[in-house]
């Protein structure tokens, strides 16, 4: 099977994005998860560029990674100097990295007007670098720079920037569609024509301000391409690079190349979440493969069909990409939906049950009161045990009062919650303040039944959203709150619906706890 080479550079064109800024200890990180995927090269940075990559490259030098060669990444020789006499050249030997990755101009337009200077110079910058970083540098790669859009101005002179590279000793020449404009067609044609007039390896490196940096990616290996260059989940500058989370996937399962291993691509989004984390960017959860609705099943027929054959509206397993399926619960599901969340939830149901009937039934009048149950599974579990007549009293609701006090222009408003519960027959009135009216209700709850449940303690408030559902009524209009908790072990979602912000949030609080308490529960039996 032919082996295709994954080269990342995440670290250095990720960490061009926009709202991305990557310390050194979070790119040693990345670079060890890389390696872990399978991943054959990691561009770490460029070493002349500023202080932190220079720190990389010290640090990393005394990492051991498995299978992954760390390539340092610069530019060719300014004009008018020699190879040795260049500070980035030096820099980039000083990194001591195995691979080293130079760009130069393959694009008339960029010779003239972003060097300044004329083309036989830049044919000299390109071969007097290679061949000097070459005797230095057991793997040389060049990245063709705008190849395509110099190819498609002027074809003859992009074509001999290559022969230079190659006549200078270069191991990869890397075809570029820097501005991200070109159209998979186009590189089809284009990497045919180099095919022809080359002899050395070639790679492509992607971006994606037209969203089609992963499908001419794909085309160019089909034509040829032995290398494929990307970021994970598309970071990078502008529009982002091609995503070799979409790549990796596509290449091993659709077009039958060895990239990676079946066990290593099982990871693949464990290592797109981790990098998501590091970068401070929430997960896109329609991101194919990887997201957390690539596998989820909304309507009744959908779920109907997957529970007899995954195929019907599935094109992989989830779990060859580390993901999993995930059965929603709304207004469009049928019976099918409401049998495969029982056995997630642990529930022991038959699908002749007309209790189940009740179920769905219920469930699609709360939703159309405005309540919402795909984020919120933990209010949709109890919602099933109270009809199925084995949820668990742990308390008894009395009353609440929330004040908002501003005592002065300057001063913060001040929140104050006083809950009266009832657990046992015993009444529990409490108080508490809080950073808001919510927290403050919530501190207030937990403050009455801790002495009861002490497991209670473990619980946080991690996510809190608000939803206007109608819009038109202003602030009369119905509100649904959703509430995300969790402990040391899990998370779980709830959800309350009201005209008053504080009763809904109320609700979708109380779900929490009764989730929690009914979940503890079940673990102690």
């Amino acid at each position: 099977m032919k082996t295709i080479k994954i080269y990342d550079t995440t670290l250095r064109d990720g960490s061009q994005s926009e709202d991305v800024s990557f310390t050194v200890e979070d790119k040693i990180r990345i670079a060890h998860k890389l390696d872990e995927l399978g991943v054959h090269y990691i561009e770490g940075g460029w070493p002349g560029s500023n202080p932190k990559d220079l720190d990389f490259f010290d640090k990393v030098r005394h990492s051991t990674f498995k299978q992954a060669k760390i390539a340092a990444f610069g530019s060719t020789r300014y004009p008018g100097k020699t190879a040795d006499k260049d500070v980035n050249i030096q820099h980039l030997l000083k990194a001591e990295t195995e691979v080293i990755t130079i760009f130069g101009k393959s694009w008339d337009l960029h010779v003239h007007q972003a060097l300044s200077t004329d083309m036989d110079e830049n044919l000299r910058m390109i071969f007097d670098s290679l061949a000097y970083l070459k005797k230095h540098c057991s793997e040389v790669i060049f990245d063709a720079e705008h190849f395509f859009d110099g190819y498609k101005k002027n074809a003859a002179y992009a074509l001999k920037v290559l022969k230079e590279a190659e006549s200078a000793g270069a191991d990869w020449i890397v075809l570029c569609d820097t501005n991200g404009g070109s159209m998979p067609w186009e590189v089809r044609k284009i990497f045919e024509a180099v095919k022809s007039t080359v002899k050395i390896k070639l790679g492509i490196h992607c971006h994606n301000d037209s969203e089609m940096a992963v499908a001419n990616s794909l085309n160019a290996v089909e034509t040829g391409a032995e290398q494929v260059q990307g970021t994970v989940n598309g970071l990078g500058e502008r529009c982002g690079n091609a995503n070799l989370i979409s790549i990796i996937p596509n290449l091993k399962l659709k077009m039958g190349l060895d990239c990676v291993s079946d066990e290593q691509m099982r990871s693949l989004k464990e290592v797109s979440f981790f990098v998501d984390e590091l970068a401070n960017k929430t997960h896109w959860n329609h991101q194919p493969f990887v997201g957390q609705s690539a596998f989820a099943h909304k309507g009744g027929v959908h779920v109907s069909a997957i529970q007899k054959n995954s195929e019907t509206y599935e094109h992989i397993e989830p779990e060859t990409v580390g993901n999993h399926r995930r059965i929603l619960i709304s207004d469009l599901s049928g019976k099918g939906n409401v049998i495969f969340k029982a056995k997630e939830f642990g529930i022991d149901v038959n699908g002749s049950d007309p209790k189940i009937k009740k179920i769905l039934e219920s469930l699609k009048s709360l939703e159309n009161l405005g309540y919402q149950y795909e984020g919120a599974e933990g209010s949709f579990e109890l919602l099933m045990h109270e009809a199925l007549g084995d949820k668990e009293i742990f308390f008894e609701f009395v009353g609440f009062r929330v004040i908002v006090e501003k005592r002065g222009e300057d001063e913060e408003p001040i929140s104050e919650a006083t809950v009266k519960i009832r657990v046992n027959g015993v009444q529990e009135v409490t108080a508490a303040e809080g950073t808001g009216p919510v927290n403050a209700l919530d501190k207030a709850i937990k403050k009455a039944l801790i002495k009861f449940y002490p497991e209670l303690e473990e619980v946080n408030l991690y996510d809190y959203k608000v939803r206007i559902l109608d819009e038109k009524k202003g602030t009369r209009s119905k509100i649904r709150v959703l509430v995300e908790s969790g402990d040391h072990h899990s998370k779980w979602g709830t959800v309350g619906v009201s005209e008053n912000i504080i009763e809904a949030s109320w609700q979708a609080l109380i779900d929490s706890i009764e989730y929690k308490l009914n979940a503890f529960d079940n673990k102690r039996k």
